[in-house]
């Protein structure tokens, strides 16, 4: 009872709370163009086109962020990136804050694009590796519940402040986590994959507790990191041709077709699709934030009892019928059919899109952190992060243009590849829940071989 109790120490909840911080900044710079879009466009005179660059572009960062996030978090490790990521977080909100001309503006969204694009992986990575098999979906469902914390945050207080009141209040997580990685750990997986064993047992100790065995588990750390830097180490060739070339292409779309999907769109201009459903903005987006917040606390609830897939599956399936009950709702509207509930459907439409998104935007990154091994996760996950933020800029900065074309094609092809990303799912995504990391990827590797 001692050990299992003792499992939860300060350190590991300290840990998660600094990851806490990078997902709900990047979550704050998905959801700040939403509520700050009339006011940005009116107080620099921007045109739709321009505001659409500066929405469009955080994803453009973010691309060149997932470019390296796998290669700069196994040079630097997981906390050495942190401390990286944080200067470039702050940097870009300050930007924002005082921007007088619009290149400004655009440069400071490109640099938090270029933080979201390490973090979205580095976040999943360092707490998956730094959690027992029995708390890893629940400390893991962090993520994404804070990340729509920040979204929600931006959404509730852009309703009533300046958009440049916004950018310097969204500093403050970037703050937090640079003045706390002074008492966090390095993953102990990234240790032992650098040559640093005898630090993994003395971070273990940490995060485990000092009456906690811990030597079982950093010898097995050990003996399957030497194992696997025998095997290969780790280029983007073995990863695409190798053994785990089946798993990355599951994973990459996965990913990619949620992007595809509307994720990005949904998060950016949740303000303007409720405008133009006849929604009150401010309302909307403060319904949606509470939605979001009661989906994040149920995706912690149950991570770890129902597991990955079938989470993933009634994620995806609400994404399918929220962009498809939303894009009936404008059908409705463009043809006169019902003018009183229209809003109505296409608020419950966002509702039930927005609450599934807090499990969809988690689950992919934990399970990249689950399945593939330390020495190829890297350019494992520099892949599928490239996947996922190419798509997310096509959509992202085509969304306002193609929603004036046709809000209902827009929104029922959303629900289409979010019905083809459903059937992937259930064809050949894994269930990983209750193991150790080496011991799925073991598994993973033989049944694909």
């Amino acid at each position: 009872m001692a050990a299992a109790a003792s499992e939860v120490t300060t350190i590991l909840l300290l840990s998660a709370f600094v990851t806490a911080c990078s997902a709900f900044g990047y979550g704050s710079a998905l959801g700040y163009s939403s509520p700050t879009q009339s006011g940005i466009m009116e107080d620099l005179n921007l045109s739709v086109a321009e505001f659409s660059l500066f929405g469009s572009i955080l994803t453009v960062g973010a691309i060149l962020g997932a470019a390296i996030s796998g290669k700069i978090t196994d040079l630097l490790g997981r906390k050495g990136t942190m401390w990286v990521l944080s200067l470039f977080y702050i940097s870009g909100w300050i930007a924002i804050a005082f921007a007088k001309v619009p290149w400004l503006l655009d440069l400071g969204r490109l640099s938090l694009g270029f933080t979201n694009g390490v973090s979205g992986y580095l976040s999943a990575v360092y707490m998956a590796e730094i959690t027992p098999k029995e708390l890893r979906g629940k400390f893991s469902a962090i993520v994404p519940v804070v990340l729509c914390w920040g979204m929600s945050f931006m959404y509730l207080v852009g309703s009533f402040v300046h958009w440049r009141t916004l950018a310097l209040i969204a500093t403050i997580p970037g703050l937090l986590q640079i003045t706390l990685l002074f008492f966090i750990p390095e993953s102990p997986r990234w240790l032992a994959k650098v040559g640093r064993e005898k630090e993994v047992e003395a971070v273990l100790l940490r995060l485990r507790g000092p009456k906690v065995d811990v030597s079982q588990e950093a010898a097995e750390i050990k003996d399957y990191t030497q194992f696997l830097q025998c095997e290969s180490k780790g280029a983007i060739l073995d990863v695409v041709q190798g053994k785990y070339a089946h798993t990355l292409l599951v994973m990459a779309g996965v990913l990619g077709l949620l992007s595809l999907g509307g994720i990005g769109a949904f998060a950016f201009y949740s303000g303007a699709i409720l405008l133009s459903a006849g929604i009150s903005s401010m309302v909307g987006l403060i319904t949606l934030a509470a939605v979001q917040t009661l989906a994040g606390v149920w995706n912690g609830m149950l991570l770890d009892k129902a597991g990955r897939r079938p989470l993933l599956l009634v994620s995806l399936a609400g994404l399918c019928f929220g962009s498809f009950l939303t894009g009936f709702s404008f059908l409705l509207k463009d043809f006169n059919w019902w003018n009183k509930g229209t809003p109505i459907l296409a608020l419950i439409g966002l509702m039930v899109y927005m609450a599934s998104q807090v499990l969809a935007s988690g689950i992919p990154w934990l399970l990249i952190a689950e399945v593939f091994p330390v020495n190829v996760k890297g350019s494992a996950g520099t892949i599928c992060n490239l996947v996922f933020n190419v798509c997310s800029w096509g959509i992202a900065y085509y969304f306002n243009f193609l929603i004036e074309w046709s809000a209902i094609g827009v929104f029922f092809t959303f629900a289409a590849f979010c019905g083809a990303n459903f059937i992937l799912t259930a064809k050949l995504v894994p269930e990983t829940k209750g193991k150790r990391l080496e011991e799925i990827q073991d598994e993973i590797t033989q049944s694909s071989q």
